[in-house]
């Protein structure tokens, strides 16, 4: 025991196991959906289901775990969501790109991405960006993350007028994710111990509450509430239909002409998604330095950048940290240790996914208009929200350069519906006024650089692809 606590610094980080177990099932809890929420995305692109299944918990399982013991960071890792959308609903069907050349595109992007990460170019593209732009980063990822909370529950629904509006408050499995949002608000309030597991409590609370409606009343609630069950893999032999496919991919990938802006778009996700949610999970979990700089960030995006490498061997789209990882470090999460509960809770899910099914997505649509709800760990996205946008209170707010490219980097970041292109945005616009109102000389070149580079990226996005 005491072998652990020095291997992950518990006396430094002032957390004991408990709380690191605790922070690891959270964390876990809230992301656990990507498991069959991303084999049905990538499905659509003619990859087998289970095998992408697969594919989704191993490659987790593999980052997270390296994350853990290697960055020390109670991080996890998945394939990312967007970016899973780009690979099927872009490159495959709006391309026509196989998708065993769309995984050898992710697997040049992830070696690109490890190089970076090797050789200090990380930090120093992480240093020349100004701590308040960071801490617009991070306020902005708690915007967006709420965001998902309440499109997850339902309460939040997309319309053809409006883009968005409230979603049907009536129905039970949006009922569901309020009580929980409500619940863990509630808990949290009281300013106690018990604040401190209001997520786990409410989690637990309301998968149990959902599971008892539905077995009480099964024909009015059939299939609207979590269930007990699903599918189980049961073998993931399936696998071989994926595992390996993006080597024999590259010569063909490599010789199509839109490959590289192909390649450059999942190399520029993975980074600013990856960076912006580090940042934000550093200050959360105090692992910037005194000087606003990440503690071993080499060593955590080294860790992402394996596990994009090794999901697009075993057959996924770019894996990526999570800011559902915060809902673990409100939960008391500090170090590595709970990324490793993370990662092996990714492996068991494998073998036994209905002991986890109770927390997973459900399908208030139909087969052909799948409408996916999860109401037990939408409260958890919304509540990590809430305490994100703290950062906000430390932003220079007599600075209008600064307000104005905080404002653009967190409204564009949740309008667009991407951590990546918000920081863009924000960049951009930070670059350009700093550059109009003569202060050109208090800009690092290094983000005349990125702003640059963003904009090639939205040429290349919208006149490219």
């Amino acid at each position: 025991m005491d072998k652990i606590k020095a291997f992950f610094k518990f006396e430094e980080r002032k957390t004991t196991i408990w709380a690191e177990l605790i922070g690891g099932l959270v964390t876990f809890l809230a992301m656990v959906y990507i498991l069959p929420v991303n084999a049905d995305i990538l499905s659509q692109s003619g990859m087998n289901f289970a095998a992408v299944f697969a594919a989704t918990a191993l490659s987790a399982a593999i980052a997270t775990l390296l994350m853990g013991l290697f960055a020390n960071y109670p991080v996890a890792l998945a394939p990312g969501m967007g970016v899973n959308a780009f690979f099927t609903y872009t490159v495959v069907t709006g391309l026509g790109m196989p998708w065993e050349q769309a995984l050898a595109a992710v697997l040049i992007s992830g070696i690109l991405f490890l190089i970076i990460s090797v050789t200090g170019l990380r930090r120093k593209v992480i240093n020349a960006i100004p701590k308040d732009l960071k801490l617009a980063v991070g306020a902005g990822i708690g915007f967006f993350i709420a965001f998902i909370g309440l499109k997850n529950a339902g309460i939040v629904v997309s319309n053809p007028s409006t883009f968005v509006t409230l979603g049907n408050l009536a129905h039970p499995t949006v009922l569901l994710g309020l009580f929980g949002i409500v619940l863990v608000f509630v808990l949290y309030s009281l300013d106690n111990k018990i604040s401190r597991f209001a997520v786990i409590i409410s989690i637990v609370a309301t998968a149990l509450l959902g599971w008892l409606l539905g077995a009480f009343f099964p024909s009015a609630l059939k299939d609207l509430m979590p269930r007990y069950g699903g599918e189980n893999l049961g073998s993931i032999s399936d696998i071989s239909k994926t595992f390996g496919k993006c080597f024999g991919a590259l010569p063909a990938l490599l010789s199509n002409p839109l490959a590289y802006a192909v390649i450059f778009t999942f190399l520029f996700v993975d980074f600013f998604d990856t960076a912006g949610t580090l940042v934000a999970v550093g200050q959360d979990a105090k692992l910037l330095d005194e000087n606003g700089e990440l503690i071993d960030g080499d060593k955590a995006m080294f860790s992402d950048a394996v596990g994009t490498v090794a999901g697009a061997v075993l057959g996924t789209s770019t894996v990526t940290s999570y800011v559902e990882s915060t809902t673990g470090i409100q939960s008391g999460a500090r170090t590595g240790l709970s990324s490793v509960l993370v990662g092996f809770l990714f492996i068991v899910s494998l073998l036994a996914y209905p002991l986890f099914s109770l927390a997973g997505s459900i399908n208030v649509g139909t087969s052909e208009n799948p409408v996916f709800l999860s109401p037990v760990t939408s409260m958890a996205l919304l509540f990590v929200g809430a305490m994100m946008i703290k950062a906000l209170k430390d932003i220079n707010w007599k600075d209008p350069i600064i307000v104005a490219s905080s404002f653009i980097t967190i409204i564009m970041m949740l309008t667009a519906y991407s951590i990546a292109e918000g920081i863009a945005f924000g960049f951009i616009f930070y670059v350009l006024m700093m550059l109009f109102t003569k202060r050109r000389k208090e800009v690092n070149i290094t983000m005349y650089i990125l702003a640059a580079l963003f904009i090639i990226n939205f040429i290349i996005k919208f006149l490219v692809l």
